[in-house]
């Protein structure tokens, strides 16, 4: 069974579920903001670039910011700062959540002892 992180979607498939023309998508990979997986003359988006598309196309129709506006500030920032994307839409996004930028949950346990041996020592 394909999972939807393994999902993989013909150019026509992805224009139909993005409701775009796919000379869109055509676009956006000749300008560098969308890698597909190529496999000769054939392109495959999964999931991920569906979702960046999605974000891409907020950026430039209600953002009213150029492609070429996008590429440069790129260079200088990630994404979700550009979008304006709120935290709740960044826990969704996987370049935000493979970024390392979001704050790990501290096991209390592992913490805890060496504490504990820390405070020990200094009362000893």
């Amino acid at each position: 069974m394909i999972t939807v992180d393994k999902a993989i979607f013909t150019i026509g498939v992805a224009a139909k579920m993005l409701d775009i023309h796919p000379r869109t998508l055509r676009i956006y990979e000749k300008e560098g903001l969308i890698r597909p997986i190529r496999r000769g003359k054939w392109r495959y988006f999964n999931m991920d670039d569906i979702k960046w598309v999605e974000c891409l196309r907020g950026m430039i129709h209600e953002g009213g910011i150029s492609i070429a506006a996008i590429k440069k500030l790129l260079i200088y920032t990630p994404c979700w700062n550009i979008a304006d994307c709120s935290f709740e839409k960044r826990k969704q996004c996987t370049a935000f959540m493979s970024s390392g930028l979001v704050p790990r949950k501290i096991e209390i346990d592992a913490v805890e002892p060496a504490a504990r041996k820390a405070g020990g020592n200094a009362a000893a």
